[in-house]
C-alpha cells in the first residue's frame, strides 16, 4: 500500500510537466520496469487505462514514439549505450541464442531455459557487465521474440500420401453425388470425470476462479469418459458417444451403429453404402481385425455395404472430424470441469457453430473387454473386398447372404 502511495505522487508530480506522447512513454517504462504486475500498479496510480499503457509499451518496442526536437543536452552528448561501449557484447549474446548454435552442445544454453536471467549469467561469465532489463531491450531492438513451438513435422510421409487423400476426396463426391452417407469417425481423448481442471479460460466474477482439484489423480469410482465421435460430412452433423469402459474396435462400431439409429437412418432412408473415413490406427485401424469383423455385424444387420478408407499414417490430424467436430466441442467446454458423465453430454449437446454444427451425444455403459482376437478361421469369414489401390486402406465390407 505505502509504495503504491509513493507511486501515485511521483506521477502527480512528473505527468504535469510532460505532454500526451510523453506521459505515454513514461508510464510504459516505468511498468516495463516495475515487471509483473507492472501494467496494473501504474494505470491504478496514474488515472491512465490499461490499453493506453499497452499501447505504450508496443510505441516503446517499436521505437514509435516522436518525441519533440527541444534538447537539454547537444546532439551526441550523454552516456553511451552499452552497445557502444561493449561492441563484442552484441556478438556474444547472438552467439548464445541463434537459432544456428541450438545443435552444438558446447552452447552453454544448449541445455537450460533461455530466461534473460540465464542469459544474463553467461554474458557475466564472458566479462561482461549488464543486467537482465538491458538484455531484454537489446533482444526486443534485435529482432528477437518470445516464440513457442509450431507443430508442423509430421514425421517421415507415405510415398502415396497425397494419392490417398485425393482418393478418399474422389470416393466422397462420389458418394455425395448419390446421396449416400459419408462418415469421419475417431475417438477423441479420454477425459477425467470429476472437481479437475480443464484447460482454457472462462469468464468468472474477478478474483473468484472455479476451484478444482490441485492434482490430477483419476476418481476410481467416477473414472474417465472415452468420446467416440461419428461426423456427417455432408449434413454437418455430429453423434457422440460417451463411453465408460474402454476404447475398442467393438465399442467404435457400436457407435457408428447407434449414430445410423438415432441420426443416419432417418435422413438417408434409401442409403445403400455408408463410406467411413477413419484413422490409420486405434481402435478404427487399418490393420484391426476385430474392427472389420465387428463392421461386418453391422453390415448384415443393416444391409448396407460399408466401404473404408483410411487416412495415411502419421496424417491423423486431418481427419475431418478433429477440426469440424472435436475442436468445437474443446472450446465449448474449455475452463469447465467434467463433473460427471451428464456434464460432459451436456456440453458437447451444446456446441454451436455459425455454420450450423449439430451434436447429440449419450452415455454409451456397455463394458467392452480388451485383447479380444479374432482368429484366421473367422476373418476369412468377413466378405471383404480390397481396392486395387492400397487395399491394406481402402475396402469394402459387404453383407453376407
Amino acid at each position: 500500500m505505502e509504495d503504491a502511495i509513493k507511486l501515485k505522487q511521483k506521477f502527480e508530480t512528473i505527468l504535469p510537466l510532460l505532454n500526451e506522447k510523453q506521459s505515454r512513454a513514461y508510464l510504459s517504462s516505468e511498468a516495463l520496469y516495475i515487471g509483473r504486475g507492472g501494467i496494473k500498479q501504474v494505470v491504478d496510480a496514474s488515472g491512465f487505462s490499461k490499453p493506453t499503457i499497452i499501447k505504450g509499451i508496443k510505441e516503446l518496442e517499436r521505437k514509435a514514439i516522436e518525441y519533440t526536437d527541444e534538447r537539454i543536452r547537444a546532439k551526441g552528448a550523454g552516456r553511451k549505450s552499452i552497445k557502444e561501449k561493449n561492441p563484442e557484447l552484441l556478438k556474444d549474446l547472438d552467439a548464445l541464442i541463434s537459432p544456428l548454435t541450438r545443435g552444438d552442445p558446447m552452447s552453454p544454453l544448449r541445455w537450460v531455459c533461455k530466461s534473460l536471467r540465464n542469459i544474463e549469467a553467461c554474458l557475466k561469465e564472458k566479462g561482461h557487465t549488464i543486467s537482465h532489463r538491458v538484455i531484454g531491450n537489446i533482444l526486443i531492438e534485435s529482432g528477437y521474440s518470445l516464440q513457442s513451438n509450431r507443430k508442423v513435422d509430421e514425421g517421415k510421409q507415405h510415398e502415396d500420401r497425397d494419392a490417398q487423400f485425393n482418393y478418399i476426396n474422389e470416393r466422397t463426391k462420389s458418394y455425395q453425388e448419390t446421396t449416400q452417407p459419408v462418415i469421419s469417425v475417431d475417438c477423441k481423448k479420454k477425459e477425467l470425470i470429476g472437481n479437475y481442471k480443464n484447460n482454457g479460460k472462462e469468464w468468472e466474477p474477478q478474483g473468484e476462479p472455479t476451484e478444482v482439484k490441485v492434482y490430477d489423480f483419476e476418481d476410481k469410482e467416477l473414472g474417465k469418459a472415452a468420446p467416440y465421435g461419428v461426423y456427417d460430412i455432408h449434413r454437418n452433423e455430429g453423434w457422440v458417444s460417451v463411453g465408460i469402459s474402454s476404447d475398442t474396435a467393438q465399442f467404435a462400431v457400436n457407435s457408428i451403429r447407434t449414430w445410423w439409429y438415432q441420426m443416419g437412418k432417418e435422413v438417408y432412408p434409401n442409403a445403400e453404402k455408408l463410406l467411413i473415413t477413419a484413422d490409420g490406427g486405434g481402435s478404427n485401424g487399418s490393420r484391426n481385425r476385430l474392427w472389420k469383423s465387428e463392421l461386418q455385424v453391422f453390415s448384415n444387420e443393416t444391409n448396407l455395404e460399408i466401404e473404408v478408407c483410411h487416412l495415411p499414417p502419421g496424417t491423423s490430424k486431418w481427419n475431418k472430424i478433429e477440426h469440424r467436430l472435436f475442436s468445437y466441442i474443446s472450446m465449448n467446454w474449455r475452463g469447465k470441469p467434467l463433473l460427471n458423465l451428464q456434464t460432459v453430454i451436456s456440453l458437447i449437446e451444446s456446441t454451436k457453430t455459425q455454420k450450423g454444427l449439430i451434436i447429440k451425444a449419450d452415455k454409451d455403459e456397455n463394458e467392452y473387454k480388451t485383447g479380444i482376437k479374432i482368429t484366421d478361421e473367422e476373418f476369412n469369414k468377413i466378405n471383404i473386398e480390397k481396392n486395387i489401390f492400397h487395399g491394406e486402406w481402402n475396402y469394402s465390407i459387404k453383407p453376407l447372404k
